[in-house]
């Protein structure tokens, strides 16, 4: 007789959310396209409007990121959790023998790589508009990027569970995310301004500690707290 096969365990499950989401992505690129092209025009709009000067890299750059990918983190996870409102997807990925930790991480992580893509297009957009030299602060905003995003997708998983089923979702969603998210995007915006303004990579460390710190505390209470939420 062949050996039946086992069951995924917890990281094989967190792949199948995950490739779920790409797979879905990458046959309509309705999330990244449409985050993406609103990210972009926010810092475009935002650059043009704010722009006053040759030290406006220093004061303004680094807020124009942040918050174009702050807003293009509400309408990723939107779009996300949107899917699985369509045809019954929702419950069936309930019913499923998937745990309900791995299937926030397999969706905490699909976000994450929405907004990655959204930062590649948003920061070579913003060092154009404010001559700022990725060359010379490319790897340190890599950092930051890279500390940055886990935590504003593990809170946006989280509480996009909590706002799938109501009417003014998107709306409830933005209220209920960016106060939360304001700790993440203060310590990005700081770094991201004492990076800019010539600090060296050392004298970040605090703020990329920081939003580690914030990662781990949205990430842990995701995971425990995911499956009330979305059976609640």
């Amino acid at each position: 007789m062949p050996a039946s096969s086992s069951p995924p365990g917890w990281f094989g499950q967190v792949g199948i959310v995950l490739g779920k989401d790409l797979l879905l992505e990458r046959r309509t690129g309705e999330i990244t396209t449409t985050s993406g092209f609103f990210a972009t025009l926010v810092a475009i709009t935002a650059s043009v409007s704010l722009h006053s000067g040759p030290d406006t890299a220093t004061r303004v750059a680094p807020a124009v990121i942040w918050l174009a990918v702050a807003f293009a983190s509400v309408l990723a996870v939107g779009k996300s959790w949107a899917r699985e409102r369509e045809e019954g997807a929702l419950r069936g990925l309930l019913v499923s023998p998937v745990s309900r930790s791995a299937i926030f991480a397999g969706k905490a992580a699909s976000v994450a790589v929405f907004l990655f893509v959204v930062e590649l297009l948003v920061v070579p957009v913003v060092a154009v508009l404010f001559s700022i030299d990725l060359l010379k602060h490319g790897l340190p905003l890599l950092a930051i990027v890279l500390a940055a995003t886990p935590g504003i997708a593990f809170t946006g998983t989280l509480f996009g569970s909590m706002t799938v089923r109501t009417r003014a979702r998107d709306l409830v969603l933005a209220s209920v995310m960016f106060p939360l998210l304001l700790p993440t995007l203060l310590a990005a915006v700081a770094a991201t301004r004492e990076l800019f303004g010539g600090a060296p990579f050392d004298e970040l460390t605090d703020y990329l500690l920081l939003m580690v710190v914030f990662d781990l505390l949205f990430g842990v209470g995701g995971l425990s707290m995911f499956g009330a939420l979305i059976e609640g």
